[in-house]
């Protein structure tokens, strides 16, 4: 056979076998002499292109820290205090400066020396034309849960984690939750809420209100159990519009029940009686 057309041949097989993912042959010495000079050369693979580098990974989002700061604020009672620390949350710079925060400041509600405080996520509509919180569906709600616990509405003291309804285009009467900047805007007026006022036992109500108090995980891990910010007992529990979702999709027993189960945890901490009637509310069976 021909040089040219043996040398054509072997390129060939030598081909195959490389797309066939081989990088190596066995040649005996007597075939490797019989080769002419030129094929025992490595043969030349084609270049590949080079591998483009992988995109670098998006920045990663990070929540700002909260800004765990007590306000000082002027008075000789906790009601001249409160009264003061309203007036600075009205004004409030940081809120109004990022202008996505609504214009009505919606503060609190309740007594200044209650030993139960519980701390929400964020006004709505009825709450900012109020001007108080927890007073639309979620607040009757909240209310039938006070009552059940033998507790006034008036005898407790009842805020949000940000004082302003988060704005949204087109908003009418949608809510959403606040953003973590929204949130850590309104949390030294909670921080100073809570220095003022020395509640036994705070409950947050929802995650939101958990997440800017600086507790980290759903509802349903958090839930169950006391946590501790800053020396006083905090309940984590769902909140009550949650309650009335869950009511809508025919589920809401279950709901009900561990809310309560949370409740009660709040009512024995706090010394409250308790009855059988009240122990006994959505047990199973």
């Amino acid at each position: 056979m021909p040089a040219p057309q043996a040398i054509a041949l072997l390129k060939d097989y030598l081909e195959q076998r490389r797309l066939a993912g081989e990088t190596h042959v066995k040649v005996t010495p007597e075939a490797l002499a019989k080769l002419p000079q030129v094929v025992r050369r490595p043969l030349a693979l084609p270049e590949l292109p080079p591998e483009a580098p992988p995109p670098p990974p998006p920045p990663a989002v990070v929540a700002p820290e909260p800004v765990r700061r007590i306000l000082s604020v002027s008075g000789a009672t906790k009601e001249e205090k409160l009264a003061a620390l309203r007036a600075m949350a009205e004004k409030s710079p940081t809120a109004r400066g990022l202008g996505t925060l609504r214009d009505e400041m919606v503060f609190a509600v309740g007594n200044p020396d209650a030993r139960l405080m519980l701390i929400g996520e964020a006004p709505g509509a009825e709450e900012e034309r109020q001007r108080e919180p927890f007073v639309g569906p979620a607040g009757q709600k909240l209310t039938q849960i006070l009552k059940a616990m033998g507790l006034e509405r008036d005898a407790v003291y009842i805020s949000n984690i940000c004082k302003f309804r988060p704005a949204m285009e087109d908003q009418g009467s949608k809510n959403r939750a606040p953003t973590p900047e929204e949130m850590n805007a309104c949390l030294p007026y909670v921080l100073t809420e809570i220095d003022i006022i020395r509640p036994e036992v705070i409950v947050a109500l929802g995650g939101t209100a958990a997440t800017g108090l600086g507790f980290e995980g759903s509802v349903t891990r958090l839930r169950g159990s006391f946590r501790e910010m800053d020396g006083a007992p905090v309940m984590i529990t769902f909140h009550p519009s949650y309650l009335l979702r869950e009511e809508r999709m025919g589920t809401g027993t279950t709901a009900k029940r561990q809310v309560w189960e949370d409740m009660l945890q709040v009512m024995e901490k706090l010394g409250l009686p308790i009855s059988e009637k009240q122990r006994g509310y959505f047990r199973q069976g």
